[in-house]
């Protein structure tokens, strides 16, 4: 590669990153907009009662996909984790579909338990929604590097994006299941 095709690329890669850097940050806008002040739409859809569930299991399989993939580039199989690191990207998209749909109908669900939970709780909550946020550009840039054929970057990006990404799958997970066991009003 000359000089030339050098800088074009490196200028290439700062300008994907700062697009990238930007979109997430307006879809990061909406989407606090979206779950915290819009209100919901009214719906009498029984299907809407099953969202948080279907959600759960888009974010553990998720997690599940990123172990599986972290496994098979440890082992050098680049098809597996290629399969497995798209399949993550599939069910998070998914995910966030039906994440939105819950929330245009519903809106935000109040956590109602008190003593030691409650603290515990809002951790993981505000932990994870400050890393889910934080994680789209990651995710993104990390595959633009990886469609770009450009390996050392997207190699030195995903050993952060990695436990940032399977630290949101599983606190998501952890949410849901901390809502349906705790959520009683005192």
């Amino acid at each position: 590669m000359n000089d030339l095709e050098s800088r074009t690329d490196v200028g290439e890669n700062k300008a994907a990153v700062r697009s990238i850097i930007l979109a997430s940050a307006a879809i990061s806008i909406f989407l606090v907009w979206f779950i915290y002040f819009k209100a919901p739409a009214s719906s009498n859809r029984a299907i809407i009662a099953y969202l948080p569930a279907l959600n759960a299991t888009l974010n553990a399989l998720s997690g599940v996909c990123l172990v599986f993939g972290y496994l098979a580039i440890r082992n050098q199989n680049r098809e597996a984790h290629k399969r497995f690191m798209i399949s993550a990207l599939v069910l998070s998209a998914l995910f966030l579909t039906s994440y939105l749909t819950y929330h245009h109908f519903h809106g935000d669900t109040r956590f109602l338990a008190t003593g030691l939970i409650r603290p515990i709780y809002f951790f993981i909550l505000i932990s994870h929604i400050v890393l889910s946020i934080a994680v789209l550009p990651m995710v993104l840039i990390t595959v633009f590097h990886a469609i770009r054929g450009r390996f050392p970057n997207h190699k030195r990006i995903a050993r952060f994006t990695f436990p940032v990404w399977l630290y949101v799958s599983i606190t998501g997970v952890l949410v849901f299941l901390m809502l349906n066991l705790f959520n009683q009003a005192p």
